[in-house]
């Protein structure tokens, strides 16, 4: 029987980071660097970019602790890039270079560690690359704070944001509560979630009925109503001495305008959102003229790594390995899911999915999910979020603090003379 060449493995950051994206990342290195059929792991450097530039960091040149160490590791330690390749039609000039520095580097499996535009990246280059004669088994390894990708049962990344959102939201509102008499009347927390309030949802967890705080989430699925919303956040303040309300950045009118809209893009095209935490609030304050104060979570809610869940550290590491098997076993284009067999007790695989199902396509809150007046969420969505904010995965810790690792991020030597500009 003929045996199969050896080629190379790269790996590549993509997009907003998370507390378990390197989860992810441990779990493609270490299944691929004990394949027999894979020869060296690399990484791009600043994701995709690396790529292009041919910048690429081999990671054999770290030490098993350092890549053991991914596992307790936030944020991107190999670099990641809010950089979306156009449709090859439009620039087919950036798909040729990525296959011209995968034939050059003997790369022969691609592992994309994204969302939703990357995993449409990923499927786009098993394209060019079966066209170009230069065929690379591409696998999307999912990821997104958001946990807006279709079908998985839910996105490595959501359920540590998850379990800090309602943890803060928890402790946020005993303050308040303990001052509102003489105080703060009136806590505004602005959350992550441009068209899906799933981030915003988990805010529901920190109480255990309706009549506990957070007493209003406006989520990006129901529009907007002022007037109702001021209404609501009096009638709180006159049943509870306070009112405790969380925010999705995606919040909008029902006409599709953000209550909070910069006015500008970032680099995938999206608008760029903030700041509807203090409008909120100062909608409350020239309504009633409560006292309020009003926080953004931002990159605290994705970098927290010190109260991630741990099923989300456990199934970042999975989708990871499953993406490497499944290249072993040399299927293409495809996403590792997530599958849910049972809420209680809560039991889950992996599966997958063919990336041209998940590529630019957006999962929101099921209405099913949200309370019938809009503000708060349902029993069926309390089921479906408990067990994803579920187990405690500390970091080790040294004097004090989280001890995180950080790679030596040794270059590959070049191999092309002319140089790609991005």
């Amino acid at each position: 029987m003929k045996k199969k060449p050896v080629r190379n493995a790269f790996y590549a950051q993509s997009g907003g980071v998370s507390a378990v994206i390197n989860a992810s990342a441990c779990g493609v290195i270490e299944t691929a660097m004990r394949s027999r059929q894979i020869g060296r792991v690399y990484a791009g450097r600043d994701g995709i970019v690396g790529a292009l530039t041919e910048d690429l960091i081999d990671v054999g040149r770290e030490s098993p602790a350092t890549i053991r160490g991914l596992r307790h590791t936030p944020a991107g330690a190999f670099g990641s890039a809010r950089f979306k390749l156009k449709g090859i039609e439009q620039n087919r000039a950036e798909y040729e270079r990525l296959i011209e520095v995968f034939r050059a580097h003997n790369i022969g499996y691609f592992f994309y560690n994204g969302g939703n535009d990357s995993m449409d990246t990923a499927l786009k280059v098993s394209q060019i690359g079966a066209a170009l004669g230069f065929p690379i088994t591409c696998v999307g390894v999912p990821k997104t704070v958001d946990n807006d990708l279709p079908h998985t049962d839910c996105c490595p990344g959501f359920g540590s944001v998850a379990k800090y959102i309602a943890v803060s939201t928890r402790e946020a509102a005993l303050d308040v509560a303990s001052m509102a008499r003489t105080s703060t009347k009136v806590f505004v927390l602005e959350v992550m979630g441009r068209h899906a309030g799933w981030i915003a949802a988990s805010a529901g967890l920190a109480g255990r009925s309706a009549e506990e705080p957070p007493h209003i989430i406006l989520f990006p699925e129901v529009p907007f109503e002022q007037q109702r919303f001021l209404e609501r956040v009096r009638a709180a303040v006159e049943r509870h001495g306070y009112c405790v309300i969380v925010v999705s950045e995606g919040a909008a009118y029902a006409d599709g305008k953000f209550l909070a809209e910069g006015g500008t893009r970032d680099a995938f095209g999206h608008t760029q959102l903030g700041g509807v935490g203090p409008v909120v609030a100062n909608m409350v304050r020239e309504a009633h003229g409560y006292k309020y104060h009003w926080a953004v979570a931002d990159y605290l809610q994705r970098s927290a790594r010190h109260i991630a869940a741990r099923v989300d550290v456990e199934q970042a590491y999975a989708v990871g390995k499953a993406a490497v098997a499944l290249a072993l076993k040399g299927v293409n284009a495809v996403m590792p899911t997530i599958v849910r067999r049972s809420d209680r007790p809560y039991r889950w695989s992996i599966g997958h999915v063919p990336l041209g199902e998940v590529a630019n396509k957006e999962k929101k809150l099921p209405r099913e999910y949200i309370r019938e007046d809009g503000f708060g969420i349902t029993a069926a969505c309390r089921r479906y979020l408990e067990p994803l904010v579920g187990g405690e995965a500390y970091p080790p810790y040294r004097n004090g603090l989280p001890d995180y690792v950080r790679i030596k991020g040794v270059a590959v030597r070049r191999k092309l003379k002319d140089e790609f500009k991005v």
